[in-house]
């Protein structure tokens, strides 16, 4: 089915481009929940998969609201307020969801996916109580499976969205849609979207559009229709190939004259998000030792800490990354 989506001058003057974590906290959780394995996710889904089970995510309400396959409710995804919300504004949005809404997509979860699970019953039986649950939740997968990785997987999208505004600016809003996707092409006026399960029209979309780079999205083209919210498109974006390549490790001879050298291998250790314990494993320090370095780095800000469970991981900030490229 080919989409036509019509643009006024009104609408292009409203597109924008934002950054949403929970695009990427969803489309993540359904690559894991699918099982299989991934030509380029593989070495994230290797680290995160058994933390996600063993926090018993892979069987709590995002077992139920996300499936493999089919619809995910458009409650999980609120238009985001700016170009970068954090994980707090936008579950803020998905706990204030009408409770009207609420039900009617998870019908549609019961139409698409049969009878629904003892979380979703509850969900549709006490929305307003039960959608606290259902953020928590969220908070606590983002904690173990995203956040560690943030930096890295922000610099992909921020990258993104600046080669799309260069387009735009240079070339004008055609190359830009012309370029996006290979299903998405741009004439007359209006966005077309090839091979679409599901229409999108003015009718019904709300005005402009919101155009969301992602990392977990797939080959292929997310999107998010409710009225009187814009629509939003989210798209794989440009880099994702190298996001998980190993990053070629630098002299640290003169950082380790300024940070010691104890610092400044913990640093290079974190290349991937690792706890106290791998760490002084890996480096031969002693976990106290270890411990009161990070502590160290992490009041710095060259390092961010993360609960997963009963442990912390510890990652490089995109600070530290700077840093340590910057050496000789």
């Amino acid at each position: 089915m080919l989409a036509e989506l019509a643009f006024s001058a009104s609408d292009l003057a409203q597109m924008r481009f934002a950054i949403s974590p929970m695009w990427e906290a969803g489309t993540s959780y359904r690559l894991l929940s699918s099982g299989s394995a991934h030509p380029v996710h593989q070495p994230w889904i290797e680290q995160v998969r058994p933390r996600v089970a063993a926090a018993g995510l892979d069987r709590g309400w995002l077992a139920e609201l996300i499936p493999p396959t089919g619809y995910v409710p458009d409650f999980l995804n609120p238009a985001p307020i700016g170009p970068a919300p954090t994980l707090a504004d936008e579950l803020a949005g998905v706990v204030a969801t009408p409770v009207d809404r609420v039900r009617r997509e998870l019908d549609r979860i019961e139409e698409d996916q049969g009878s629904p699970g003892p979380r979703l019953r509850a969900l549709y039986a006490e929305p307003q109580t039960r959608m606290v649950r259902v953020a928590e939740e969220i908070e606590t997968y983002w904690q173990v499976a995203i956040a560690p990785y943030w930096a890295r997987i922000r610099a992909v999208l921020d990258a993104d969205v600046f080669y799309r505004a260069r387009q735009v600016a240079e070339h004008g809003v055609g190359r830009l849609f012309n370029d996006l996707h290979t299903s998405v092409s741009w004439d007359e006026n209006a966005l077309r979207l090839a091979r679409r399960q599901r229409s999108l029209s003015r009718k019904t979309a709300g005005a402009g559009l919101l155009l969301i780079p992602s990392a977990f999205t797939g080959p292929g083209l997310l999107t998010r229709v409710t009225l009187p919210e814009p629509p939003q498109l989210a798209y794989p974006a440009r880099g994702i190939g190298s996001l998980w390549e190993s990053r070629p490790i630098p002299r640290t001879d003169a950082l380790a004259a300024v940070l010691g050298r104890s610092r400044t291998l913990l640093l290079t250790e974190l290349e991937t998000p690792a706890s106290t314990t791998d760490l002084a494993r890996r480096t031969g320090l002693t976990a106290p030792a270890a411990s009161q370095h990070l502590t160290a780095l992490r009041d710095a800000g060259l390092v961010s800490a993360h609960r997963a469970g009963r442990s912390v991981l510890y990652a490089r900030t995109s600070v530290a990354d700077a840093v340590l490229a910057a050496a000789p």
